[in-house]
């Protein structure tokens, strides 16, 4: 019953957040970015709890549990991609998109950085982003399930609608706001969560005996779950490491940038979220590596190994803490799915419905369509996510894939070379998607089975690069689009 209420509790919360949301959202870029108002703490709270999702707790700790250490490289790769986001990217992406007639959406940015082929630009991305976020959105509806599933004991539908539906309302009625306030919530709860965890176990069963279990589980298996290069080649490696390559692609992310009050910010924003990021994956990771000894000691078998995490939580904490870890578990997956509904709006309502067909709506109407968007993605979200079978980290890698290839290419050059045309941006972020959607197909097609292990992103994000480059090569970029760099580069250095 204390799980319960203190489930409910947070649930209660994050709604009262949405309403309060609700009474300070005033007009459209309110409710896409905030009103760029966002501090230090709040955007480095928001960047990591949109980022993280469902896999931070779930799928990474389940891969740990499975295969062992060799599953942690993914998570190097990542905490360089995300310091060097940072460190490239958020700044410059900050002023750019405010000088670029304050830009509220990559789409619109893209727009406005390569004129001539404003319409096209705004269509392809829009598309994209819609595209492979409805397959994100997918995988966070499936966490959802999960954890319902094994809280509640329910069917596998009714945690599905009975999840999505806990997101769907504080993104529906407080946009930006509620999420980025929320989204700091269930930031703090994650880390306090996976900290915790292992600690526990430490605490619970000795040091010799932790060693003891893994070492039966591995006489048992043939996996030396200490290893981090047990059947691990070079692409395995390098895949793993290029998961770092998505962050500069990733529009969830990029829009935390964009709704920071200052660069200043940004720069304290960087120390504050690297950090939470080191932590928490870290703490992900020792989840399923202590929980692999714990219930390995135990004697207990474990159905679905993407359940670690909670089944561990439920027999080591008293039902109160058990409800806030769960609630953590809500929270990561809450924070990525409503960024991304909120995306996926962004794209629909500023980007065809007034691109397009209002271009003189009012702000008023504009919110109310992007309210109606949250729900229209969340339903194909849901349809797509019907499978009980499906798995987080699966649907999770293949978006970050697209994203990572079709647009991060796009976004460095855009922010670093005024030289970029525009046909070159458009058709190299073209190359970036369908390379991804098609390299694993195609390279089975022609028999090359290693090359169809290599991670997506790679060739993705090669080809997205080359194909933007050399095109530039060939087109020229008009004066004035040149002079408008020059102007928001100036503008960057002079608040940098």
């Amino acid at each position: 019953m204390q799980i319960y209420i203190t489930f409910g509790l947070y649930l209660l919360v994050i709604l009262g957040i949405g309403l309060y949301a609700y009474r300070s959202t005033q007009n459209f870029d309110d409710y896409i970015l905030g009103g760029r108002k966002m501090g230090s703490f709040v955007t480095a709270m928001s960047a990591g709890a949109s980022d993280m999702s469902g896999w931070l707790l779930m799928g990474l700790p389940g891969a740990i549990f499975l295969s062992g250490l060799s599953e942690a490289w993914i998570v190097v790769g990542l905490t360089i991609g995300a310091y060097l986001n940072y460190r490239v990217v958020a700044g410059r992406l900050r002023i750019f998109t405010e000088k670029y007639s304050n830009a509220l959406t990559l789409p619109e940015f893209f727009a406005q950085r390569f004129p001539r082929q404003k319409k096209a630009l705004k269509i392809i991305s829009s598309g994209i982003i819609l595209f492979f976020f409805t397959i994100y959105c997918a995988s966070g509806v499936v966490a959802g399930a999960k954890l319902f599933q094994s809280l509640l004991g329910m069917d596998y539908t009714t945690a599905l609608w009975f999840g999505a539906i806990a997101t769907i309302s504080y993104t529906f009625i407080g946009g930006y706001l509620a999420v980025s306030w929320s989204d700091t919530i269930q930031a703090s709860l994650m880390i306090f969560a996976l900290i915790l965890a292992p600690v526990m176990v430490i605490l619970t069963i000795s040091w010799d005996d932790l060693k003891m279990a893994l070492e039966a589980k591995s006489a048992v298996t043939g996996i030396p779950y200490s290893n981090w290069l047990h059947n691990v080649s070079g692409i395995g490696v390098v895949s793993a490491l290029a998961w770092g390559l998505g962050y500069f692609g990733q529009p969830h992310i990029l829009a935390r940038f964009m709704a920071a009050d200052s660069v200043a910010s940004l720069n304290k924003a960087r120390k504050i979220g690297i950090t939470w990021m080191i932590l928490c994956l870290g703490g992900a990771v020792a989840v399923g590596y202590f929980g692999l000894a714990y219930f390995t000691e135990r004697n207990i078998d474990l159905a679905n190994a993407e359940s670690v995490f909670i089944e561990l939580s439920k027999v080591m904490f008293n039902p109160w803490i058990v409800g806030i870890i769960l609630s953590a578990i809500l929270a990561a997956i809450m924070s990525t799915l409503s960024a991304q509904l909120l995306m996926c709006s962004a794209a629909i309502t500023e980007d065809f419905y007034k691109g397009f067909f209002r271009k003189n709506a009012s702000s008023t109407e504009l919110v109310w369509v992007g309210r109606l968007m949250v729900l229209l993605i969340s339903v194909i979200a849901i349809v797509i996510a019907h499978d009980p079978n499906s798995k987080v980290m699966g649907l999770v890698s293949y978006a970050w894939a697209g994203f990572g290839a079709a647009f991060g290419p796009v976004v460095i050059l855009s922010l670093f070379n005024r030289n970029i045309s525009s046909k070159a941006a458009l058709w190299g972020m073209l190359s970036g998607a369908i390379t991804v959607v098609a390299w694993n197909p195609l390279m089975r097609y022609l028999g090359w089975d290693d090359l169809s292990k290599l991670y997506e992103i790679i060739p993705g994000f090669l080809v997205c690069s080359f194909i933007t480059l050399t095109s530039s090569v060939f087109a020229s970029v008009h004066p004035k689009v040149q002079q408008q760099f020059d102007e928001a580069l100036a503008e960057f250095e002079t608040r940098c």
